[in-house]
């Protein structure tokens, strides 16, 4: 992801993405048997906001892995004693079958090669294990109304694909999961509910992780305010298809 923001501001976004995941999570781990792994890996761990969550669910291990050493640094202190790797997705520094249930969440679009990556997950995974992808976007099917809010959903995905990511990814996370080897695979799409505005803050820490993917442009505060101003009257309706995967290590 994007550096242009520091890991402390990234924790306070990854929880909100945390937030809208929630449910579906709850529903995942409990279909793929969380709580009786012995020992769990989450790739991309990030600031440790879903591993923090892990240690908590699960009776045995939590382990979390992330390329980056500031996100790695910032968990350590948010999870004192935590077991941490300063790891990419595609080589993962753990034996085979090392863990009963492996997740990433939020990370694929991120890599380079995404199957190597979800290879790399089963083949850490013993026989018979979990192999979970919690969450990936496709902004292909992005929808923002009012229409004067339009060019923000293809700038965003021009933005992400200039930073070596795929912003169609969730699309393609059903077939990685089976060209990955993973039986049993289950895939569908986080769905969109609308009752009221975020909050304030919430609504800022949106506009903060826009504002670092598309740069300095002119007219990015006029978008920001028609963004504000439809919210507030109730006509806005924002839309990220976010896939999600899980599947099983075939056994034997």
């Amino acid at each position: 992801m994007t550096a242009l923001l520091p890991p402390e501001s990234w924790h306070a976004h990854y929880y909100q993405q945390a937030q809208w995941t929630y449910n579906l999570r709850r529903y995942l781990f409990e279909r793929a048997g969380l709580a009786e792994a012995r020992r769990v890996l989450e790739v991309g761990c990030g600031t440790g906001v879903i591993l923090s969550e892990l240690t908590m669910l699960t009776r045995g291990l939590a382990f979390g892995a992330d390329i980056s050493q500031d996100n790695l640094l910032l968990a350590m202190r948010i999870i004192p004693g935590a077991t941490l790797a300063n790891a990419d997705a595609q080589a993962l520094p753990f034996p085979s079958g090392a863990f009963d249930f492996s997740l990433c969440h939020f990370l694929l679009l991120w890599v380079g090669d995404p199957l190597r990556a979800v290879c790399e997950m089963a083949r850490v995974t013993r026989p018979g294990g979990a192999v979970l992808a919690l969450a990936e976007p496709d902004y292909g099917g992005r929808i923002d109304f009012p229409e004067a809010l339009a060019p923000l959903g293809q700038r965003q995905a021009d933005a992400l694909r200039l930073q070596g990511a795929d912003p169609l990814a969730g699309r393609k996370l059903a077939g990685l999961f089976h060209r990955a080897g993973l039986v049993s695979v289950e895939s569908g799409v986080l769905g969109g509910q609308w009752s009221e505005p975020p909050s304030d803050e919430d609504w800022e820490l949106e506009w903060q992780a826009l504002a670092a993917d598309l740069g300095p442009s002119a007219d990015l505060d006029r978008l920001r305010a028609l963004d504000q101003s439809a919210w507030q009257s109730g006509e806005r309706v924002l839309f990220v298809p976010t896939f999600y995967a899980w599947g099983c290590v075939p056994s034997g």
